[in-house]
């Protein structure tokens, strides 16, 4: 609603701009213009000062006086008023005098040396409220305070308590309420008239009430009067007359004869008929109040044409007809109508639409001429009666004015001609009838004024894109300027669709569009000079929500997501908003807003409404809504109560809880048996969410307790608290067991079981089973056993598969149960002892056999015949495979006689036998048969091949069928060409004989494609075909052309040309020095005339040729071929010291070395001291002590340098060995490349550093062993 006022505030501002009346700028000469005064009818409140509005503008400044009741008010000189400065406005100070004092007719007047306005008559009166307000104040009663007498009335007969509120400006607004401040109720028989009375079309005896109080609210002071609380009883007659004597003297007895339903009758209007006036504009409210009993329906209707649909409104329980902003074609005559099933009553009244002065068009406008210019001041009103026109000149009568020959009085038009300067002035329209008066100034100003425009320069205009652009061209000038529009260039004046060019100078574009940006230039000109302005037209795209949020329903705890994904212009700056309920979002931390969402965390039953999602802009906005419904599972039921107590039955009632949203639909009703079952809860019956109440049949002896559980949408809400328990009594059982069957587990047995009755069934205590049978059609007596705690019985010794009655009967500590019905049943079986006879087969076609037998006697089947099996395998085939015996087997469920055998081998022989089986197994076979299938069509040729294709023949190559299925006659060969646009031509047919595997087909001369069909032929007819394509190879001019390459280091880019009608191509390339044709290579390209052949070698030679490809990827022609050499590769130098094989090996090497090395010192110290070993000893490291010899333990040690490395270590200081290092490094331990081993692999040579750098970096004792060595020889202990 809120955006339908929007749209139609933007058309009333469409019109206004470009009805407004004619502006003068105010630094120009004009006379005096009203700009602002208070209403006509100017109700004051006498507690506030009054102040009486009139304000005017003009050039110069014009000064103010007042009449008041036709005569000059001294302002001046009344010390309780006050003139606003630069303004006419008066203030009156009302603390010194009663506002009555003031109460009259004022009228305002504002002059200038170039004119007189004025302003209408304003009749200020001080509200009658106040007055109401006043008496109250000094205790002055409004309503009168005399008692008012009980009314005793008889039930079903009329009644009107009248309220009479008294008069207030405006009128005050009735109600009737309650001692408690609470509206009385009301509806078609109960009802508030127009005048405030309450109408009782019949009373009741629910009517009966002492607080019947009338409410008067006085809108302008909002002030409440009440009236004396009145009384009503209603009785009937019997009632009346026993209390007669008690309300006799205080009492208006309005009826007392019996009352009966009786045709309505109108309490008011009153009669047939009645007349109403009202003013044109102004609402027209009629009203019908009937009474009968049973109550009245009241309808509408205009007898002289319709009701106006969009106007009219019923109201008052239809007793009231609204009809809003009446015209004079309202007037007429109404019919009400009052009907009940009794009769139907009818009142009609004639409406009278008159009308006080109002303007036709607009008011007279102000007029600007340049001298010696001609116009016209229209005074165009109308009214009903027609009203009298009078003018007026600067106030004064324009018969008393001073003559002017350029100005000639017509009616309700003032006409001037030729005016000269010095004839300005300010004229009067004054229209009136006995209903009112409509008053308008409007100014004659004459000018010579140059053109001027009053849009402010580069204004810029946004417009939605396919809205309504008006640009503005404000302007003024005398004489009046002509406006012209051009956009950007000037080529040429806008004044053609899609442009419109109002008289104000507006420039219109119906439907804007993005190529009506840009900048436009309007011009005013008049005899005066010339004016330019620019404005500039910017075309939005209009905002639109592309995503609107959905209908969301959610549990209540859970998050729910409202999504308004929006698209608009994106140099409009958008703001998002929420709603909810048309009104602000809650402030709540659960309530998230993002850019295109709305989510709402944890959701609450206070979250349930209508979301509205709102994208601004400056100059447009969408919007969409949503309604959330939060649910959730049903409050458990509450208060059940157990009713109607039986033997056999209960009543169960409840209230149902809160439904949360999600009506119930269903309620379940549970039982605990305490007595058999405590703890579990069994499922009972269920009734529809709408019911109450359930009827529940019990069984005997079970201790219950009941409890409801309701469910919805959502699911089961908990269970409601449980029942008061309900015992019922044992009985004997009222059923006995179900699903009793007896068949056979041996071919000497009866199993008899059945399903056992539960403890609900049982209906009491001491539960067991009478278990009976006997031999069907064998005059026996029943065998009868009991049997507990148990669901079977096994009887032993009986004939194989005998048929049996059997019965099983419920019994307990009271009774046994009803009698069981008869059940039917089998002893064992066993396997069938006879094969059937007379087997025979009847061929029906070569693939086809029907197979017949007699069947087997059910006594020599020996149980329940499940069916027959069939047999067959193929012996041999005439030619092929003498010796195949895949043996098939058909099963034909049921006592069937004959069976099918499908899917056979034509041109063979079949071997079958037949057997019968039962429950228990297959009996023994029948004597085998055999039948011969004739011949049949055979199978495709294996193979069809085209060789020795050339200029116009071709041969063709083909092997025999793989399935002969008889005699092969001969073969049929069909061909037929095919064109570039794969149509068929006709068909050529050969016929060849059996023995022939070849043919060659000359003068071929139609086509270079054909297709060929071959197919086997038998003495049963033709097979299948083997279809093949071929192409003729001809001497023609190749379809591919510009044939280029460009090579890579291992690929090769080939394009081309093709001028033929194939569109899937393959790309062929092998070595240059290869011969073979399987050498060949192929990429398949599809749709496309280029190829990148990957994956080549540099410096080697390639042959490469395209082939269009026809159908099935066959071959249809081959472009000459190419040549394509690759560029050879450099060898690229290596760094051996970075690659991976090379790393490894190296430390492999020293790998070993280091073990050579550990293997050298154990050996050394084995053999004893050598001048190192002795070194070693005189120069024993201090930081380092081994083993004792002895007892091979550890001599103390001290750590006091744990990050010290060892004396004698020689490990590069960047952990890595250098490459000329790592030739021998054995030599680097001796002197002088002079090391060897002893026999026994220890080290001969005395060791020692092997370079001075060594000395300076460990000290002069370097020269000892290092202590990698030491450690060796303390690891030497422990071997």
């Amino acid at each position: 609603m809120e955006w339908r006022r929007m749209d139609v505030g933007v058309l009333l501002l469409f019109l206004v701009h470009l009805a407004t009346a004619l502006e003068v700028p105010l630094d120009l000469p004009q006379p005096p213009t009203i700009t602002y005064q208070s209403p006509k009818d100017y109700i004051v409140d006498p507690r506030e000062n009054i102040i009486i509005h009139c304000e005017a503008k003009g050039k110069p400044h014009p000064s103010f006086s007042w009449t008041r009741n036709g005569t000059h008010f001294d302002v001046e000189n009344d010390p309780n008023v006050d003139m606003k400065p630069q303004s006419g406005t008066l203030v009156v100070d009302i603390s010194r005098e009663r506002v009555e004092h003031y109460e009259g007719v004022y009228q305002c007047t504002a002059r200038n040396k170039h004119g007189t306005a004025v302003s209408h008559n304003i009749v200020v009166r001080q509200s009658i409220a106040i007055s109401i307000l006043r008496a109250l104040l000094e205790g002055s009663p409004l309503w009168s305070k005399e008692k008012i007498k009980p009314i005793v009335v008889q039930e079903g007969v009329s009644l009107v308590l009248p309220c009479r509120p008294p008069a207030g400006l405006p009128p005050p607004i009735i109600f009737w309420m309650d001692n408690n401040f609470q509206k009385l109720p009301q509806s078609k028989r109960v009802s508030q008239s127009l005048n405030g009375d309450l109408y009782f079309s019949n009373v009741r005896r629910e009517d009966t009430r002492n607080d019947y109080i009338c409410y008067a609210r006085f809108p302008h002071t909002q002030t409440i009067q009440q009236k004396q609380p009145i009384t009503v009883r209603v009785l009937n007659l019997d009632e009346i007359n026993d209390t007669m004597a008690a309300f006799y003297n205080d009492t208006d007895l309005f009826s007392e004869a019996p009352v009966d339903d009786r045709r309505p009758t109108f309490l008011i209007p009153s009669g047939s008929s009645s007349s109403k006036m009202v003013l044109r504009g102004d609402k027209l409210e009629m009203e019908c109040i009937a009474e009968g009993l049973p109550t009245p329906h009241i309808s509408w209707t205009k007898i002289s044409g319709d009701l106006p649909s969009k106007r009219t409104s019923f109201l008052n329980y239809n007793k009231t007809l609204h009809i809003e902003d009446v015209s004079a074609s309202d007037e007429g005559d109404y019919r009400c109508t009052a009907k009940n099933q009794f009769g139907s009553v009818h009142h009609t009244i004639h409406v009278m639409v008159k009308a006080a002065p109002y303007w036709i068009d607009v008011p007279p406008r102000n007029l600007v001429l340049a001298p010696g210019e001609s116009g016209r001041l229209s005074c165009l009103a109308s009214g009903t009666p027609k009203p009298t026109i009078t003018w007026a000149m600067n106030g004064i009568s324009i018969e008393n004015s001073p003559k002017d020959l350029s100005r000639k009085v017509e009616d309700d038009i003032i006409i001037f001609t030729d005016v000269q300067p010095g004839s300005s002035a300010v004229y009067q329209c004054n229209i009136s009838n006995e209903y009112g008066y409509v008053l308008s100034n409007a100014f004659v100003n004459v000018l010579s004024e140059p053109p001027r425009v009053l849009t402010p320069p580069n204004k810029v205009y946004q417009i939605i894109k396919n809205h309504q652009a008006l640009l503005d061209c404000s302007s003024f000038g005398s004489p009046m300027p002509k406006i012209t529009w051009f956009k950007d260039s000037r080529s040429s004046i806008l004044q053609e669709d899609p442009y419109i060019l109002h008289d104000n100078g507006t420039l219109e574009i119906r439907v804007a569009q993005a190529q009506h940006n840009g900048k436009y230039t309007c011009v005013a000109t008049n005899s005066l000079g010339i004016y330019e302005n620019h404005v500039y037209l910017e075309v939005k795209e209009p905002t639109r929500i592309l995503k609107q949020p959905e209908y969301k329903e959610v549990q209540r705890g859970r998050s729910v997501v409202f999504e308004c994904t929006v698209k608009h212009d994106p140099s409009l700056i958008p703001t998002m908003t929420w709603l909810k309920d048309d009104g602000e979002l809650p402030d709540d931390e659960r309530l998230i807003v993002d850019s295109d969402s709305l989510t709402i965390t944890d959701v609450t039953e206070d979250d349930a409404g209508v979301y509205t999602c709102i994208m601004n802009t400056t100059l447009d906005h969408d919007s969409a809504t949503a309604k959330l419904t939060v649910v959730e599972r049903p409050d458990p039921p509450t208060d059940l109560e157990l009713t109607d107590q039986k033997k056999r039955s209960v009543q169960l009632t409840w209230t149902p809880g809160d439904e949360h949203n999600s009506p119930v639909q269903k309620f379940l009703i549970q039982y605990e048996d305490s007595l058999h079952h405590r703890g579990h809860w069994h499922n009972l019956t269920e009734v529809p969410g709408t019911k109450t109440t359930a009827h529940l049949k019990l069984s005997p002896h079970v201790h219950y307790t009941f409890r409801v559980l309701a469910l919805n949408a959502v699911g089961f809400s908990n269970p409601s608290r449980p029942s008061r328990m309900y015992k019922t009594e044992p009985a004997a059982p009222d059923e006995n067991p179900t699903g009793v069957q007896g068949f056979g587990t041996e071919h000497n047995n009866l199993v008899i079981s059945w399903k056992p009755l539960t403890n609900l069934q049982s209906n009491g205590p001491g539960l067991h089973y009478r278990v009976m049978w006997r031999q069907k059609k064998v005059e026996s007596e029943w065998n009868t056993v009991t049997v507990s705690n148990n669901s079977k019985f096994v009887v032993s010794g009986t004939p194989t598969f005998v048929p049996y009655e059997i019965k099983v009967r419920a019994v307990n500590d009271h009774g046994a149960g009803p009698d069981p019905a008869i059940a039917h049943g089998y002893s064992g079986e066993d396997l069938p002892v006879a094969a059937p006879e007379n087997v025979h087969a009847v061929v029906r076609n070569s693939t086809l056999v029907e197979v017949f037998w007699d069947p087997v006697p059910a006594h020599l089947i020996r149980g329940n015949i499940k069916g027959y099996k069939v047999s067959y395998w193929r012996k041999h085939h005439y030619k092929h495979n003498p010796d195949h015996m895949e043996q098939d087997i058909l099963v034909f469920s049921g006592n069937h006689t004959q069976g099918m055998l499908p899917g056979l081998h034509p041109f063979s022989l079949y071997l079958f036998n037949v057997r019968v089986y039962n429950g228990k197994g297959e009996g023994p076979r029948s004597v085998t048969q055999q039948f011969k299938t004739p011949e049949g069509v055979p199978g495709s040729p294996t193979s069809l091949i085209v060789t020795n294709s050339n200029l116009d023949s071709l041969t063709l190559e083909w092997s025999p069928p793989h399935d002969h299925n008889g005699h092969i006659t001969g073969y049929t060969l069909k061909y037929q060409p095919v064109n570039n646009s794969n149509e068929l031509g006709p068909v050529e047919e050969l016929a060849l004989a059996a023995n022939e595997t070849s043919v060659t087909l000359p003068n071929l001369k139609y086509s270079i494609r054909y297709k060929f069909y071959l197919n086997a032929k038998t003495g049963a007819g033709a097979g299948a075909a083997i279809s093949q394509e071929a192409v003729i190879i001809r001497e023609e001019a190749s379809p591919f052309g510009n044939i280029s390459s460009m090579i890579g280091e291992d690929w090769a880019l080939i394009s081309w040309e093709y001028w033929g009608p194939e569109k899937n191509f393959s790309a062929q390339y092998r070595l240059n020095d290869s011969e073979s044709e399987e050498d060949w290579n192929t990429e398949f390209v599809n749709g496309s005339q280029n190829i990148t052949l990957k994956g080549l070698k540099g410096g080697l030679c390639y042959r490469v040729r395209l082939v269009a490809l026809g159908h099935h990827d066959q071959e249809f022609h081959h472009s000459k071929e190419l040549l394509v050499t690759l560029p050879a590769v450099a060898s690229r130098q290596v760094d051996i010291a970075t690659q991976g094989w090379f790393i490894g090996l190296m430390c492999a090497i020293a790998l070993l070395i280091l073990i050579l090395l550990i293997i050298c010192f154990i050996q050394r110290n084995k053999g004893g001291k050598y001048p190192v070993k002795e070194k070693e000893d005189a120069h024993t490291d201090p930081e380092f002590q081994p083993m004792k010899d002895d007892d091979c333990t550890f001599v103390e040690y001290s750590d006091n340098e744990d990050h010290k490395p060892l004396k004698g270590s020689r490990s590069p200081s960047n952990g890595t060995v250098k490459r000329d290092d790592s030739d021998d490094s054995l030599v680097d331990y001796g002197e002088g490349g002079d090391g060897q081993f002893n026999e026994d692999g220890s080290f001969i040579g005395q060791y020692s550093g092997k370079s001075a750098s060594r000395d300076t970096a460990e000290g002069h004792e370097s020269s000892e062993a290092p202590s990698p060595i030491k450690a060796m020889n303390s690891l030497n202990s422990f071997v």
